[in-house]
């Protein structure tokens, strides 16, 4: 057969798009399980959920009993969402989907045992305001769950099309920056190196991971006192 008989590649439907999204997302779950330690429980808020892939997730744990998933944005994204519990056959009974602001969260003190999102809090308009209204909203003891963070690497590599190029863009916060921020909110902070591949591959992404390149997931315990 000819290239010019070749029938052209089928595009992705938009659910289909949304399915390899989800499920490769998804993948954070148990590695935060397994590899992190955290073991999901109880009460749970979600920031910025988006699609709410994290919700779908969590929502399937035994031992979670309430996930309020909530966003900033548009009606478009609750319908996503409502697409995700679909293709990853979440236990909606569980799930309540609300919007919020993000300078306030309409939620009493002490009430979350965990606050989980997905690259958030680099995009708050104020990183350690946010940080505080989550801390608020966490019972004692509670944790802050964060990952897909832009984290801005030790070493930054440029190439000669990209070293002018406007459109670059560096992630905001370093490690350090971070850590700062949660200090100063009341957290103790554990920083994870992120990886979700397997065999050789894994070795070597922990390897260089804060090197040419920073993935973390970061692990924020309430303090006591702040």
């Amino acid at each position: 057969m000819s290239k010019s008989s070749a029938k052209p590649k089928r595009a992705p439907t938009r659910e289909e798009v949304l399915h390899a999204r989800a499920t490769k997302n998804a993948r954070f779950v148990p590695f935060l399980k397994e590899k992190a330690g955290v073991q999901f429980y109880g009460r749970i808020l979600e920031l910025g959920a988006g699609m709410a892939w994290f919700s779908a997730e969590l929502s399937k744990l035994p031992k979670v009993v309430e996930i309020v998933a909530t966003d900033f944005g548009s009606r478009s994204e609750a319908e996503q969402a409502a697409t995700t519990f679909k293709l990853l056959q979440a236990q909606e009974a569980k799930i309540a989907y609300r919007r919020v602001q993000s300078h306030r969260l309409d939620f009493p003190e002490n009430h979350f045992d965990f606050v989980v999102c997905a690259g958030v809090l680099h995009a708050a308009l104020n990183l350690l305001h946010l940080l505080r209204e989550i801390r608020r909203v966490l019972k004692p003891g509670g944790r802050l769950v964060a990952v897909l963070e832009p984290v801005r690497p030790v070493m930054q590599w440029r190439t000669r099309g990209t070293a002018n190029s406007k459109d670059l863009k560096s992630p905001l916060y370093s490690r350090t920056d971070y850590a700062d921020a949660f200090e100063r909110a009341g957290f103790f902070l554990e920083t994870k190196r992120v990886s979700l591949a397997t065999g050789f591959k894994y070795y070597f992404d922990n390897a260089v991971n804060g090197l040419t390149h920073a993935r973390y997931a970061f692990i924020a315990t309430k303090r006591q006192k702040n």
